[in-house]
């Protein structure tokens, strides 16, 4: 019994990787489940075993990402000295943007996205990450929090839109 949990367990992993990769290259809208399937090499019907709708794989694919960026900048305030800390969280992020790209770019397209779950899963997300590294610059001490606060998550949009239009010109590189 064990087994079977561990390769379901698998399997729904496997499937919510598929999405994040089909979402992110053509679009939540033009996406289909049968491209998820064959992506992740099962049968549609296998996807609607885990998931009853795209909506559901979108919200638990996005829920993967943000728990992702979340875990790096908890694990970057844990490590970095005051002084660090915006450094460390930065470099944070620049990794999430170089191994998983599609999650940065499935989060961007959820931005527009209208449907209730949807803006509500992107609005909880944003908030917890705006709450995290507003808690660590307190913590840390930092002069003005919420307006630094407030200036890294504008950064990091605009390296968002940076990565997304492929134009590295738009970041000014922080030679410190």
């Amino acid at each position: 019994m064990a087994r079977s949990n561990q390769a379901s367990a698998s399997r729904r992993t496997d499937i919510i990787s598929a999405a994040i990769e089909v979402f992110a290259e053509i679009g939540y809208y033009r996406a289909t489940t049968a491209q998820v399937a064959e992506r992740a090499a099962i049968s549609q019907p296998y996807v609607y075993r885990f998931f009853t709708s795209k909506e559901l794989l979108l919200l638990e694919a996005l829920e993967v990402s943000w728990q992702r960026m979340l875990q790096a900048f908890a694990q970057a305030r844990d490590s970095n000295s005051a002084d660090l800390l915006e450094h460390g969280l930065t470099q944070a992020y620049i990794e999430i943007m170089e191994a998983h790209r599609n999650e940065v770019l499935l989060q961007m397209q959820a931005q527009t996205i209208r449907e209730q779950p949807i803006r509500e899963a992107m609005n909880q997300g944003i908030r917890q990450v705006q709450q995290l590294v507003l808690d660590a610059f307190r913590q840390a001490g930092l002069e003005n929090p919420e307006q630094r606060t407030s200036d890294f998550l504008a950064r990091g949009m605009l390296c968002n839109v940076s990565m997304a239009l492929d134009m590295p010109d738009l970041m000014v590189k922080n030679h410190g």
